[in-house]
């Protein structure tokens, strides 16, 4: 098919891509910092969550790059079109075996990102797909890594702030470093899946201001009460409420059916990883109309969020936290509230498809469907085994299948995709 699924690679592009190693580096660094400052100040409980938090973290960012790296070299040509583009890469198995077991696949991948889009961009040289194929797998990565770390890291270090009633430097920096993470992820992440839609409409300022607000406006109070609740209980009490919930979610991915990864081993991880994204954000995962799955989370996510904080009422030191506690219980479920009006509101008013073009002014050819239309994996040849003069990521064309579609907005307004009936 010759739909116009691929998108050229930019110098936007490439600036996201420095920016994100860059945030990258950062907030590893701040990493260092703060379990450095731990384990010199005696506290090795906090040094050993947060070093362990870094391995987990590290991990399974590794192991998915792994996994993607083996699969990709069993795509008909795609060896033959990426010869000599990665610095790191290429078709060398047991140096990228060496790198990942090293913990540095993930960096590699970034330096080969941007490496490959300076020649693409700046010396005009071939191979704009495969950069922009390599920027693709990393904004999943960085999704990934973000809530497999900057996430619970930025929990912890509420939490150790609530705990000593104090904030040193090295902890704001922490808590910004990863509020930083959370939403440049948010951000590269949807301009992403974006890049797959044919006939789309480009996503204005104002609109991606509101949907960076409510996507951080539903993260924050999330984290706020995990912090809460561990501080007034105590961090077993936060890591049985995690595991249960985890596995709850974990469960009703796979009851949804993915199918992200190309074995079994990797769609396991890749369930379990999913678990661990809806105990702070929802993100769609499956076909079929998802408005009702959404409502179900959001309901699940403000009946849990409600229970954390009473128990924390119920259980902090009165004298130590008087002077907010009443505002912290008034402000997080407001500031909920107004995050998920944030985004109904974004797609009622500012989503991309509502601002095409009528008909008449369409350009001559084009399909007659949304902006928002769903990709089809029938569109990406090269991942399907047969010749195309086309490299694109099918990993992340799947997502924005299940993301957007013509059949209507979920509850996150990233679509269904599919006329099979919803999946609970």
């Amino acid at each position: 098919m010759e739909r116009a699924t691929f998108s050229k690679y930019s110098w936007v592009d490439f600036a996201f891509s420095l920016v994100g190693l860059c945030t990258f580096l950062v907030d590893f660094g701040s990493d260092v910092w703060v379990a450095s400052e731990f384990y010199s100040r005696g506290d090795l409980v906090w040094f050993g969550v947060l070093v362990g938090l870094m391995v987990l973290s590290s991990v399974v960012v590794q192991t998915f790059s792994w996994f993607w790296f083996t699969y990709d070299r069993e795509l008909l040509g795609f060896r033959a079109r990426t010869e000599g583009a990665s610095v790191f890469f290429g078709d060398r198995v047991k140096l990228s075996c060496a790198l990942h077991v090293l913990q540095l696949g993930f960096l590699c991948r970034h330096i080969s990102a941007i490496r490959q889009g300076f020649r693409v961009w700046w010396q005009r040289e071939g191979g704009s797909e495969y950069a922009v194929y390599l920027t693709h797998d990393l904004s999943m990565l960085r999704l990934i890594e973000t809530f497999c770390e900057s996430a619970p890291q930025l929990t912890l270090m509420i939490h150790v702030m609530l705990r000593a009633n104090r904030a040193r430097a090295v902890q704001l920096v922490s808590v910004a470093a990863s509020t930083t993470s959370i939403a440049w992820m948010v951000v590269d992440y949807h301009r992403s899946l974006r890049s797959f839609l044919p006939d789309k409409a480009e996503q204005g300022r104002c609109a991606a201001l509101i949907y960076f607000l409510w996507n951080l406006l539903l993260i924050a109070p999330r984290v706020a009460a995990v912090a809460l609740f561990a501080a007034a209980l105590s961090g077993y009490a936060a890591a049985a409420h995690f595991l249960a919930l985890w596995a709850v979610f974990a469960l009703w991915a796979r009851r949804q059916g993915t199918d992200f990864m190309d074995s079994v081993g990797g769609e396991r991880l890749y369930r379990a990883t999913v678990g661990l994204i809806w105990y702070f954000s929802w993100f769609n995962v499956a076909e079929g109309r998802t408005r009702s799955r959404g409502a179900i989370y959001h309901a699940f996510m403000a009946a849990d969020g409600a229970i954390l904080l009473t128990s924390w009422w119920c259980y902090r030191d009165p004298i130590q936290t008087e002077p907010y506690a009443l505002a912290l219980v008034v402000a997080l479920p407001l500031v909920y509230l107004l995050g998920l009006l944030l985004k109904a509101l974004y797609y009622c008013r500012f989503h991309p498809k509502l601002w095409r073009p009528p008909p008449p002014a369409r350009e001559p050819g084009r399909p007659d469907d949304l902006p928002d239309a769903p990709a089809s994996f029938r569109d990406f040849s090269v991942q399907d085994g047969a010749p195309s003069a086309r490299l694109l990521n099918r990993r992340m064309a799947g997502h924005a299948a299940r993301f957007y579609s013509e059949n209507g907005l979920d509850a996150d307004g990233e679509g269904a995709g599919g006329a099979e009936p919803p999946r609970l």
